[in-house]
Order: C-alpha cells, then sequence, then structure tokens
C-alpha cells in the first residue's frame, strides 16, 4: 500500500455514496472520503446526480486526520488542471506528455455536473426523493444554528 500525500493527486474509483459524501478507493491502495462539499464547484444537493459508484475520478488529498482518516476533493483535483487521460499520467515526463497538457489547458476536459431536470419532467419518486434531501438539509442547519446560538456543541 502506497503512503499517500497531502495535496497530491491521485486516480480513484467511487465505492460507495452517502448523503454527505462519497468514498473512494484510491489506486495502488488506501482509500478516504470526499465530502459533499468537494464534490463540485457548484452546490451539491443530492451526490448521485454528479458520482456513480465504480466511476474513475481524480481525487486530490486535502487532509489525514490523526486517526488515518484520508479526507478527499475532487474540486480541488479539477483546479490543478490536471485532467489528462489516466494512462498519460503513469508514464512520466516525456515530451508527448507536457504537450498533451498544454493542448488541455488551451481546451479543457472539464467535468460538468448534471443538469437538474424540471420538475414538470420529474417522477413523483424523483420529487419526493429531492424534497426528502432539501428538508433534512433544511433541518440540520437549522440544529446547527440552533445549537450555536444556545452555546452547545454536537458530536
Amino acid at each position: 500500500m502506497q503512503q499517500l500525500e497531502i495535496g497530491k493527486i491521485y486516480n480513484g474509483k467511487v465505492k460507495g455514496i452517502t448523503q454527505y459524501g462519497a468514498f473512494v478507493d484510491i489506486e495502488g491502495g488506501g482509500s478516504g472520503m470526499v465530502h459533499i462539499s468537494e464534490i463540485a464547484n457548484t452546490y451539491v444537493s443530492e451526490i448521485r446526480d454528479h458520482l456513480t459508484e465504480n466511476q474513475e475520478v481524480k481525487v486530490k488529498v486535502i487532509g489525514i486526520n490523526e486517526a488515518g482518516k484520508v479526507s478527499l476533493s475532487i474540486k480541488k483535483a479539477a483546479e490543478n488542471g490536471d485532467s489528462a487521460p489516466q494512462q498519460k499520467q503513469r508514464r512520466g515526463g516525456d515530451r508527448g506528455d507536457q504537450r498533451e497538457r498544454r493542448d488541455n489547458r488551451q481546451k479543457p476536459n472539464i467535468w460538468e455536473p448534471k443538469k437538474q431536470t424540471p420538475p414538470s419532467e420529474m417522477t413523483f419518486e424523483d420529487m419526493m426523493s429531492r424534497f426528502k434531501q432539501t428538508s433534512e438539509e433544511r433541518m440540520c442547519d437549522l440544529k446547527r444554528s440552533t445549537d450555536r446560538k444556545n452555546g452547545t456543541r454536537r458530536k
């Protein structure tokens, strides 16, 4: 298993999706979690609109806590302009690789989130799912702000 370094970008595969993030297995060993806020540069209300299980992604290690839990970011990996195909990445520093990166800067291969479907095209189950998600997020925000006002902390 390789030693993961904070600030480095790795190839990974989404292994699980929860309401607050996605778990990613990193190539060469190791795994970590991408928090919902680190998936895209836009607001993410439903992670499955942006990621699917077994999808290959580039992730940047943004933190490792004392317990060894690894925090990852997809949006910070994309910000570095590191969007060259995975096979080209492994080769190292030959000139063809540098040309490829230069070409990518001119016409970036930027990942874009799925467009949200308008309510008129949604099924009842989709509308209920979206309502449940936004309701849950609002309740969490409300509890958090209430706890701050009362001076209590949640664990």
